[in-house]
């Protein structure tokens, strides 16, 4: 799926909250993400780190929404498609 390369942000990661940022908890899911969209996009996109309660809302205004059944902490991404 190509990434829109005429946004800002294409990829967009709900970020720690504040508490976890404190303790510093680890999210290794991320670094994947990104290794798989340097391997797939043209252009190195930019991820943006989107406070929780606004990505939900972002999430609202989705065209899918696929559930992976993946586990990982803030594993939760959204992509902004571009055109084929």
């Amino acid at each position: 799926m190509p990434l829109d390369s005429y946004v800002d942000y294409p990829v967009q990661l709900m970020d720690r909250t504040e508490l976890d940022k404190i303790k510093n908890f680890p999210v290794p899911i991320w670094s994947k993400y990104r290794e798989i969209v340097d391997k797939h996009h043209q252009l190195s996109a930019k991820f943006e780190m989107v406070e929780r309660f606004e990505f939900y809302e972002r999430s609202k205004k989705v065209y899918a929404i696929i559930h992976t059944g993946e586990t990982a902490a803030y594993a939760n991404i959204l992509l902004k498609r571009g055109v084929c």
